[in-house]
């Protein structure tokens, strides 16, 4: 059975193509996506032993678009970061940029690379500037979000910042206060600096501009937000892994427009928009990245690998990683979020078995395939 974002995206498909003219990674993407659960397209046969039902279980995507897959994908990206976390306060900031200064990064991708590198400068130098001959550390991990609550083009970066760092001697300091004046300032120099060294003699009558109309800097947000490590993965989750849009957030799709709702970061309020398909399909395809393109960075800490390092007590330990793990694998991942078994027989209740698994991506009969697995099930009793 098809979401709403298949059906939109499987509607509109040749007007995309013929009237956007979409990036290939965006094409790649909404090919995978609205294939994603075909089981034309290969899957696995699940069969019980003791009543005989059979179940097949189609390949999903593994797209970050599509909203299933997205969502997994969110889920191990949480995780595996949660790994990393070192058991010290963190804190969670956003560093943005002028609004003009967006359509540069939209026209040419490639420029996204200076945002990461502009903050990675302003933290290691807020740090530095404690004492340079210690040169503390920090651990931080920056996510990439190309999208606002409105799914509006608006690059930002999201960095997750522990308070304190390692020093050339091995000392660990903390950090508590943060120079906002010297972020904000500083994270407009490096971004500025990055844009005109890439884009040239062009670039300076924009960039003066930027540092008239915003003398105080670019917008950053990194005031205390109680991030410890006991709540750290869920700031993880809520700001760093979340896909673009959630299919509950899409109200309505009626062939030409699409409803979707979110809450207005400045107020939260409620906002319901209602625009043309071809307008929504336009917002949401912007946010796909170029093939190979990495949106999550790890830095400091969190990238190194000193011996003196490994001596950090982790947020979650070692011995819990397999246990966590575990969770996240389709069987528990789906009695975790729905509620119930994919594996369990819907006829006896007893746990069905792995019968073969169909990966060549053409079109097959399903009565084929039930009809081959029939044969690879054990003998089973009768009710």
């Amino acid at each position: 059975m098809s979401n709403i974002l298949q059906d939109i995206f499987k509607d509109n498909y040749e007007r995309m193509i013929y009237t956007l003219h979409p990036r290939k990674s965006v094409i790649e993407n909404v090919n995978r996506m609205i294939n994603c659960g075909d089981p034309s397209f290969g899957g696995a046969m699940y069969g019980c032993g003791k009543c005989g039902t059979l179940k097949f279980v189609p390949f999903r995507c593994h797209s970050r678009f599509c909203p299933t897959c997205g969502t997994k994908y969110s889920i191990d990206r949480t995780t595996s970061m949660s790994f990393k976390i070192i058991n010290a306060q963190h804190r969670h900031c956003v560093f943005t940029i002028d609004s003009e200064l967006r359509h540069y990064f939209l026209e040419d991708r490639k420029l996204l690379n200076l945002l990461f590198e502009a903050v990675q400068s302003v933290v290691f130098r807020l740090f530095h500037k404690d004492n340079k001959a210690e040169k503390f550390t920090p651990g931080f991990i920056l996510v990439l979000h190309t999208f606002g609550r409105d799914l509006k083009w608006n690059p930002h970066i999201h960095c997750l910042l522990s308070e304190g760092g390692i020093g050339n001697s091995g000392i660990w300091r903390p950090k508590t206060h943060f120079n906002y004046t010297f972020l904000r300032n500083a994270f407009r120099t490096a971004l500025l600096n990055l844009m005109e060294k890439k884009l040239g003699p062009s670039f300076i009558l924009v960039k003066a501009k930027c540092y008239h109309e915003h003398k105080e800097g670019f917008y950053v947000y990194a005031k205390p937000n109680k991030c410890n490590p006991k709540v750290v993965t869920k700031y993880i989750g809520r700001y760093l892994g979340r896909p673009v849009i959630a299919t509950s957030r899409i109200d309505d799709y009626d062939g030409e427009n699409v409803t979707f709702h979110y809450n207005r970061h400045e107020d939260d309020k409620l906002v319901v928009e209602t625009i043309p398909v071809m307008e929504f399909i336009e917002r949401l395809s912007m946010h796909i990245p170029e093939k190979h393109f990495k949106q999550i960075r790890y830095y400091g800490l969190y990238a190194r690998t000193r011996e003196s390092d490994k001596k950090l007590s982790l947020a979650i330990s070692k011995e819990k990683h397999k246990v966590i793990l575990s969770f996240n694998r389709w069987r528990n991942c789906t009695l975790s979020s729905f509620g119930y078994d994919p594996l369990k027989c819907p006829c006896c209740g007893e746990t069905m078995l792995f019968l073969e698994l169909y990966h060549k991506h053409q079109h097959i009969s399903l009565d084929k395939m039930y009809e081959r697995a029939m044969g690879r099930l054990p003998t089973f009793s009768s009710a």
